[in-house]
């Protein structure tokens, strides 16, 4: 898949839709099991600003486009989290409920909007438009907002699935790290530093798209 300007026109709006709501929910799923670090940074904002990483949500988008990748992917700056301010849950349990919030919200937001991406297009719903908008109105309205949801639907499967490869510093890792016994956790925890490496080495080798691709195939198949 190659990206034109039409792509990008629909596809930046989904994708930093997908980042943002992403961190928010890592976020907020803390600050409701005790910790209140990410509120008082004032993270718990959809507003992309205080959201928006220079790598992750500009140069890797940018270099996926270069590269002319089968999917278009980033991330958002983390959210800042403090586990020991955890009250309902221990450390560990804490990181794996809100390691996964993140990956969970863009899974329910594809859910989402692909019940939007259906709805839009039936015509019991088409004709219930037409009782009181114009033929022409309609079809500026509804065909953007048709692209929008297609892509988000396909942008937050992606984000969601990247995210929970068992790779430290994606969510996944976290959840795995966190899953293991204290001693193994001990001894494979100081290797995590290496995981963007790891990550962005995959990335050139085109091995994410391979471990990426079969699973995002078969759920786009259902949702759209």
């Amino acid at each position: 898949m190659s990206f034109n300007i039409v792509d990008m026109i629909f596809m930046i709006p989904a994708l930093l839709t997908a980042v943002i709501f992403h961190e928010v929910a890592h976020g907020y799923v803390a600050y409701r099991l005790g910790d209140n670090t990410a509120k008082l940074e004032g993270r718990l904002t959809l507003n992309p600003i205080p959201h928006i990483d220079i790598f992750g949500s500009l140069l890797v988008p940018g270099l996926l486009i270069l590269i002319n990748s089968p999917f278009l992917f980033g991330w958002a700056k983390p959210v800042p989290i403090n586990p020991y301010n955890f009250k309902k849950v221990n450390f560990k349990q804490g990181l794996i409920i809100t390691s996964f919030a993140g990956p969970g919200a863009n899974f329910l937001l594809a859910i989402i909007f692909s019940l939007l991406y259906w709805i839009f297009r039936t015509e019991g719903f088409l004709t219930f438009l037409a009782s009181f908008m114009p033929s022409n109105l309609i079809e500026a309205i509804v065909v953007p907002l048709v692209i929008f949801f297609k892509y988000a639907v396909m942008t937050n499967l992606i984000i969601g699935i990247f995210n929970l490869l068992p790779i430290p510093p994606l969510d996944g890792g976290h959840i795995l790290l966190n899953l293991l016994p204290n001693r193994i956790y001990e001894k494979v925890a100081p290797y995590e530093q290496y995981g963007f490496f790891i990550l962005i080495l995959l990335l050139m080798l085109g091995v994410l798209n391979k471990i990426i691709f079969p699973i995002y195939s078969y759920l786009i198949g259902i949702l759209v």
